[in-house]
């Protein structure tokens, strides 16, 4: 796994208040603060720092972060940095004040690797990255095999498609179907499932 101190990372939070903010907000910005002051010392990269309203999947696509950490939830931000990872996974990592159950639960099934809830502390910093990165990959593997079982299956549908064309026009056995279809592969120098796809192309225009 890659040390988790050379990841690239992307805060989203309250910065500096504005002038005549309310409390509510002063302590956002402090809390921001003690945030980032704890990855820095902690060795961790900052790339940027940026604040909910940003132009945040633009942002993101720019700077393209190993990992995304979004301080103080706010449902915006937090969806649009669920779009901006979409096509290009990545952990993302929620420190949240609300611990409403039913928020966490759909911030995780939108693809957040870690919700903490239970404050910030700058002694777990280190700890939660190295989980959320640790289960991103596990989340990854998981997808990537879910997404090979899936395309073998469409593969294997497509090939029996075929072999059954095969075994109606020449009024073959299966098996010699799969053998016809077989050496068509290989005079062809296809895969198999692509020279099915082609014969169930040509059919169904001949239909």
């Amino acid at each position: 796994m890659t040390d988790s101190k050379l990841l690239r990372i992307v805060v989203v939070n309250s910065l500096v208040p504005t002038d005549g903010a309310d409390a509510a907000a002063i302590e956002r910005a402090e809390r921001a603060r003690t945030l980032r002051i704890s990855l820095l010392e902690a060795g961790y990269n900052i790339l940027a720092a940026l604040p909910p309203d940003a132009r945040l999947q633009e942002q993101i696509a720019h700077l393209q972060p190993d990992v995304i950490i979004v301080d103080a939830q706010s449902d915006a931000a937090l969806k649009e940095v669920v779009s901006a990872t979409t096509n290009a996974p990545r952990p993302i990592i929620c420190f949240s004040e609300d611990g409403d159950r039913d928020r966490m639960h759909a911030a995780l099934e939108a693809g957040v690797s870690a919700y903490v809830a239970a404050g910030l502390s700058a002694d777990w910093v280190k700890a939660v990255l190295d989980v959320a990165v640790a289960r991103f990959e596990v989340d990854r593997k998981l997808r990537d095999e879910l997404s090979e079982t899936r395309m073998k299956l469409a593969e294997r549908k497509v090939i029996e498609r075929a072999k059954g064309l095969l075994m109606e026009r020449h009024r073959c056995s299966e098996d010699d179907a799969y053998r016809k279809l077989r050496r068509l592969a290989m005079d062809k120098n296809l895969k198999l499932s692509d020279v099915a796809q082609r014969m169930i192309d040509v059919a169904d225009l001949l239909i």
